[in-house]
């Protein structure tokens, strides 16, 4: 059972490992359940957070946050290096797998749920545990996998189908597609509701026979990492609080573009909350 869990209810319950991206003294926080939790909690929601991290870990920019943290040998860790607008990823360890049990009694009817696996660790079968709450998936984790040396590849969508029909909204992007949109499309097929995001050309938002590109706007790139955590957490908040998806994606796009300006989740939340509040950024 995770350690230190407030036994307060909370609004956005996010299930997923916090990372440790990098190596040394350039160690930095990472993990979708870092960059998305903290965007939510910007926006007004009390965030719940299970995840399993080691000591090695610093979560002091976690602090506004409520953590049910299950101990690890060592974290999970990444390397990552981007190059022509492409990341090439290692994984360098990995901290412990996450189900149902992880998740502290007072957590388990949250109005929202965010499954947020970035290596597998989430149990896919979480998508249906959760009947009474609006469940959101961010899949990259779960498509995935990684050689012997721990060189990331991306996996086929089709071994998480059966997981798909259970949420109310799916988002991955271009990349964990292998840059297949053709991949997309067929995804759709599965879902309530997808949503492929690419990078500075926006997103593309299906929604049954509804298919949408919403552009993102320009905006000049510092890091990338984590914009797409940022993205879902926004979008699977105003989609709760609005119903329209399309509002939701503009309002998301905006968000997670003014992100890859800064580096790292620090000023991430005060960022968010800034952006969040002028009256265009709700357009």
């Amino acid at each position: 059972m995770p350690h230190a869990s407030p036994h307060r209810a909370v609004d956005y319950l996010i299930i997923g490992h916090i990372a440790r991206d990098g190596m040394g003294p350039a160690a930095r926080l990472g993990g979708t359940a870092a960059y998305a939790g903290l965007t939510a909690a910007a926006l007004g929601q009390r965030v719940g957070l299970v995840t399993s991290t080691a000591p090695s870990i610093d979560l002091k920019q976690l602090s506004g946050l409520d953590l049910a943290d299950s101990p690890a040998p060592h974290p999970t860790s990444f390397e990552n290096q981007y190059s022509g607008g492409r990341r090439l990823q290692k994984l360098l360890s990995l901290a412990t797998p996450l189900g149902l049990e992880d998740v502290p009694a007072a957590w388990r009817h949250p109005p929202l749920v965010h499954l947020a696996p970035i290596a597998g660790e989430v149990d896919p079968s979480l998508a249906g545990r959760f009947p009474n709450s609006f469940v959101g998936i961010t899949a990259q984790g779960w498509l995935r996998g990684w050689d012997q040396a721990g060189l990331v590849h991306a996996s086929s969508w089709e071994a998480i189908a059966d997981a798909l029909p259970s949420a109310d909204a799916v988002v991955v992007s271009v990349e964990d597609l292998a840059g297949d949109r053709s991949a997309g499309e067929a995804m759709a097929a599965h879902c309530r509701l997808l949503v492929v995001t690419d990078g500075p050309r926006g997103a593309m938002v299906f929604q049954g026979n509804d298919v949408r590109h919403i552009p993102a706007p320009a905006s000049e790139e510092v890091d990338p990492t984590g914009a797409g955590d940022v993205f879902a957490a926004a979008f699977f908040v105003r989609l709760t609080q609005t119903g329209d998806p399309w509002k939701a994606a503009r309002f998301a796009n905006r968000l997670a573009t003014a992100s890859i300006t800064l580096e790292g989740v620090g000023g991430l939340g005060a960022m968010v909350a800034n952006l969040a509040g002028e009256k265009q950024a709700l357009e």
